[in-house]
């Protein structure tokens, strides 16, 4: 399997496992046997996270995607993928509903007992705490909090990251529903007073990217490229829309639309033309859609993977078949004609 850069120094397959449904629509054994699956394709990095499992979030099950990873790796699978996780943002369930240097500090340990780790590889913050137009707020976003005090925020949280680089508790850090702002005031926090990187520069930002999500392609695809930030991009199959399972009024039973009627905001009208259009594109040139979309990551002007998270062993299987694969550029370029067809349909 094909790596990329992960920030300026590290790197990272092309493909890392996503867990977000372990624990709920996949039971512990399956979500075993993905891991072993991945790892058999070469994939070298799981993503997981405090808030884990979704559909539904709840906060009975809060960490338990993360305990069933650690029951993973304490069966002899310790170093046959490296671990990314997420500290609890500020979209729900954290007490008091900010990310400080305290609550940094408490919930890397709990982390680290619900994986049975004595490092996590990738820390990352899964939502800032100003707020974020991830997740269909992009409509209506409006900043919000007084400069000062967010920045106060962040540098207090940045020396909280670097105490646990310096006890070896996290490798690395990232940041995750992040923007073109917040991760530049990172990185410059990161720096030094001699102008050099400190042990927590951010090497990764957690966003949702896809053919139908491609908020990232302007300013913050110059912050990446220039500044080696990799795009780890969740949802890279658009929550299954992209593999054309619910056109044409299809509702597959335990599927993820059939638990989240709109997926989150993602179904419309609007939306089914667009994937319909991708599908037709994927049909004319020979290219399952499903390998199309995640082999289109690879042809950004940013260092990218793909955040694979499947429901069943199945998907999943077929889903890895498109590591390698090379995109023509006539395919590429229709696929940009595409956007232009429905520039951000949900």
């Amino acid at each position: 399997m094909r790596h990329v850069p992960l920030g300026q120094t590290d790197t990272i397959s092309e493909i890392m496992l996503g867990t977000m449904t372990y624990g709920t629509q996949t039971p512990e054994d399956d979500a075993h046997r993905q891991m072993d699956m991945a790892v058999d394709a070469g994939v070298t990095w799981v993503d997981t996270a405090h808030l884990y499992p979704v559909n539904p979030i709840s906060s009975e099950t809060l960490g338990l995607t993360e305990q069933i990873v650690g029951r993973w790796l304490a069966k002899g699978n310790s170093g046959k993928m490296r671990v990314a996780t997420k500290h609890l943002g500020a979209g729900g369930y954290l007490p008091g509903g900010q990310i400080t240097a305290e609550t940094i500090a408490t919930c890397i340990d709990d982390s680290l007992t619900r994986l049975r780790a004595e490092t996590i590889d990738l820390y990352q913050l899964h939502w800032p705490n100003r707020g974020s137009f991830h997740f269909r707020q992009n409509w209506t976003y409006r900043p919000k909090g007084g400069r000062d005090a967010i920045l106060q925020n962040m540098a207090d949280c940045m020396g909280a990251l670097e105490d646990a680089s310096a006890s070896g508790k996290i490798r690395a850090f990232g940041l995750s529903n992040e923007s073109t702002w917040g991760m530049d005031q990172w990185l410059t926090l990161a720096s030094g007073d001699d102008g050099g990187d400190g042990p927590a520069r951010p090497v990764s930002i957690q966003n949702e990217y896809s053919l139908l999500c491609r908020l990232a392609d302007t300013d913050l695809a110059e912050l990446m490229a220039y500044e080696q930030v990799t795009m780890l991009a969740f949802s890279p199959l658009a929550t299954g829309l992209l593999t054309g399972k619910y056109q044409n009024g299809a509702l597959p039973d335990g599927s993820r639309r059939a638990i989240n009627g709109n997926l989150g905001g993602r179904w419309s009208d609007r939306v089914e033309g667009a994937v319909a259009l991708y599908l037709d594109l994927a049909a004319e040139h020979g290219v399952d859609p499903v390998h199309m979309a995640l082999a289109w990551l690879q042809t950004r002007p940013f260092a990218c993977s793909a955040i694979l998270g499947a429901t069943t062993t199945a998907q999943l299987e077929h889903a890895l078949k498109a590591q390698d694969m090379t995109l023509s550029d006539e395919l590429v370029t229709a696929i940009d004609d595409a956007n232009r067809s429905y520039p951000l349909p949900y």
